[in-house]
């Protein structure tokens, strides 16, 4: 449980003012359109059903437990959520001119005819095209032409003479009949003749896969049914792929022979551990396949020698409580990156294929630099790693295979301009010299390098055309430091127009914040948010504990029984902004995502005083209830991140944050809820029940709405179009809530 805007002033009353507009529009309206009008310009009510819930002594009482339906199709449930949806598209009514505005600004900024940067691979380059009004990509290859030039930078001739482009799939002909289409995997074959593709027309993330022939596209065998998105090839004739159990957690791991059944497919693993879950990788020497089993705490590996002809697990890493690793091969080594209690930001070591026990220490461990991947080459490894809350890229260049390996040295890393940027591994060729990277920053547009890690020359392969007037000049993006309760010093990364602000505290600005799972939240391009900057926002991300920004520690720091220090660094940010003149409490607004969704929760029980809006996406905010219950998806491997409250300490400790356990009669800013019918990781019930308490305790007349997606999960809708949809109609909101939207008749 892995995230627009002028006229007339919205204020306390905002509701009230809605009902009385509605009342005097309803004069001119027949009678029937005025009681629909009415009906859906009232909050809906959900009915209480008390529910006792009894853990080590305590009793809470749950009146909306009845909201939660495993099938999702109960009518009294559904009724509820459109209700919900009615009610919502209702209020929002009046400024859909400015939802409409707001998501045309956006989808003009995309060159919506497009190809990504291609990538050689054997014979081809492959790369994905978008087209004019077109939802989803196109997968294409073409040829590498036998008398290319053999230089460093590959580049994939074009024009007239170039090699005819070969469509080998098109999601836009796939998606046709589905509101909801996915693809979580692509593989071609090692031989490139066929493609092996994962498809989820629900949302729910269970995925079919389909094998094709390349150029023909025409179905080998039949598909996979019930799996993950994790599908590795074995060979050209073999697929690895991994299901699920009854709580959608990733347990065993099977062979497939193509055009057998799958009934007949062999179970290389089952992980019968319900706080593991399993994934795939594979080498980028192609070699070998590997299988990690992982908690939130652990990790252990078997590799696959995919030349041999039996197709057996073997282990690499053992499992051992608190060591954490992750493995790639050249040569006559396994490259491993290793966590442990006491080489806690991780260290790089690499052992022989023959002895997997004798290890040598490539990159020791590091306070203050934490290793979060690499990439190996024929010659040379790029490892990924963080410094002071910023990624950095270094290569090195490696002894030739059968020369004795030891302690990196000589590294060049590679430089970046902005202060606060993304960094990202992109798939590179096993034998080239050349790493590529994606880089963005929150004004610099999505842009893919090749670096030649002999040279330090870098070279930019291509970058994201932004329209609609963009020009990165006028935007300045800069890294602020806030104290928090602890005098922890918070990194934020901001972003403004440095023609539209003031920075006397007048700016109206959008806070974002997650913290959790170590996840990095790092500045990334996102075109949809310049439709709030260029009003006026001030745009900031808060880089609070309990992701990894900082390093292993910053995540521990935010989690379990120290989970309390996410929100109380979110709020430490805010005050901070506040105090040094980025914006007032009467113009602050924020928005979190899933755990980011639990981070706005709790802030808003804890300090509602403090923002004037809250957006809260599909947001796990039902924590005690959720973790104690194992047969919901993600629970029993989650105990590792929030804590099992089936312990006492747990249990109070959780309580004490969980957003619905502390909803309470005080008043809150005017906030947005969603959620998505079909959503495996927070389901759908608990923002539900959130509002519905909301509803019931809360004491103004702000804004408080609810947006159901019943054809979509976690991740929203799916077409590229669509998702900016969401986006407009999230800053519609936050603008109405500001008083920034243009009045509009009803």
């Amino acid at each position: 449980m892995h995230l627009g805007r002028i006229a007339i002033q919205l204020h306390a009353s905002a509701p009230l003012l809605f009902s009385r507009r509605a009342t005097a529009t309803a004069l001119v309206l027949p009678h029937s359109r005025r009681a629909a009008f009415a009906m859906a310009a009232t909050p809906p009510v959900a009915r209480k059903v008390p529910r006792e819930l009894a853990q080590h002594g305590d009793v809470r009482v749950d009146n909306y437990y009845w909201l939660r339906d495993d099938s999702r199709s109960h009518p009294d449930v559904l009724a509820h959520l459109r209700a919900e949806n009615l009610y919502t598209a209702t209020i929002m009514s009046d400024v859909k001119n400015l939802e409409d505005e707001i998501y045309a600004e956006i989808r003009a900024r995309i060159k919506e005819d497009d190809i990504g940067a291609p990538l050689r691979k054997g014979q081809y380059y492959y790369y994905n095209r978008t087209l004019t009004g077109k939802e989803y990509v196109q997968h294409c290859r073409r040829l590498v032409p036998t008398d290319a030039p053999v230089t460093v930078y590959d580049v994939m001739p074009t024009g007239p003479n170039a090699p005819h482009e070969h469509i080998i799939l098109d999601e836009n002909v796939k998606a046709e009949g589905h509101d909801y289409y996915s693809i979580g995997a692509f593989k071609v074959s090692p031989n490139g003749k066929l493609v092996a593709y994962a498809q989820d027309t629900k949302g729910d993330e269970i995925y079919t896969v389909y094998v094709i022939d390349a150029e023909s596209g025409k179905f080998v065998g039949q598909p996979l049914e019930g799996i993950t998105s994790d599908i590795e090839w074995a060979g050209d004739d073999h697929l690895v792929y991994i299901t699920m159990d009854a709580i959608l957690r990733p347990d065993k791991v099977w062979l497939h022979m193509l055009e057998s059944n799958q009934s007949d497919d062999i179970c290389l693993y089952h992980e019968k551990d319900d706080m593991f879950s399993l994934g795939l990788q594979t080498s980028e020497s192609k070699q070998y396949l590997f299988v990690e089993s992982g908690s939130k705490n652990t990790s252990f590996i078997f590799y696959l020698d995919i030349s041999k002809q039996s197709k057996e697990l073997v282990v690499l890493t053992p499992r051992v409580y608190g060591i954490d690793t992750t493995a790639s091969h050249r040569g006559n080594h396994f490259y491993i990156k290793r966590r442990s209690e006491e080489f806690y930001n991780s260290e790089l070591i690499a052992c022989p294929l023959d002895n997997v026990a004798e290890t040598t220490v490539l990159l020791p461990h590091r306070e203050s630099v934490k290793i979060q991947s690499f990439q190996l080459f024929e010659n040379h490894i790029a490892v990924y790693e963080r410094q002071n809350g910023l990624p950095k890229v270094t290569a090195y260049r490696l002894p030739a295979t059968g020369e004795p390996i030891g302690q990196l040295q000589g590294g060049r890393e590679i430089d970046f301009v902005d202060p606060a940027y993304d960094v990202e591994p992109e798939q590179s060729q096993f034998g080239s010299s050349v790493v590529r990277f994606h880089y963005s920053s929150m004004r610099t547009p999505p842009s893919v390098f090749d670096y030649d890690m002999d040279s330090g020359v870098s070279v930019l392969k291509k970058i994201d055309t932004v329209l609609g007037g963009f020009d990165a000049s006028n935007y300045v993006t800069e890294r602020n430091w806030a104290a928090a309760s602890d005098g922890t010093q918070i990194p934020m990364t901001i972003l403004y127009r440095k023609d539209r602000v003031n920075l006397d505290g007048s700016d109206p600005m959008l806070l974002y914040g997650y913290g959790s799972y170590e996840i990095c939240i790092d500045p990334s391009f996102g075109r949809s948010r310049f439709s709030l900057v260029d009003r006026g926002f001030i745009y900031v991300i808060a880089h609070i504990r309990g992701g990894g920004e900082m390093g292993r520690k910053w995540y521990e720091d935010g989690k379990l029984l120290n989970k309390r220090n996410t929100f109380t660094d979110f709020i430490a940010c805010a005050e901070h902004l506040i105090e040094n003149k980025y914006c007032s409490k009467e113009k602050l607004c924020i928005n979190g995502r899933s755990a980011g969704g639990l981070l706005m929760g709790a802030v808003l029980n804890m300090r509602p005083d403090l923002f004037k809006a809250a957006v809260a996406g599909v947001p796990f905010v039902d924590v005690l209830t959720t973790m104690l219950d194992p047969t919901i998806p993600l629970t029993t491997s989650e105990w590792e991140e929030w804590g099992d409250p089936r312990k006492e300490e747990y249990y109070y400790y959780m309580k004490s944050y969980s957003p619905v356990d502390n909803v309470k009669a005080q008043g809150y800013p005017n906030i947005l809820v969603t959620a998505g019918l079909n959503d495996p990781r927070v389901m759908y019930s608990e923002p539900a029940k959130y509002v519905a308490k909301l509803r019931e305790l809360k004491t103004d007349d702000n804004l408080l709405l609810f947006k159901c997606e019943l054809g979509a999960g976690h991740f929203s809708k799916s077409g590229r179009f669509e998702k900016l949809r969401e986006d407009a109609f999230t800053y519609a909101f936050i603008l109405k809530a500001l008083g920034m939207a243009p009045k509009a008749a009803l």
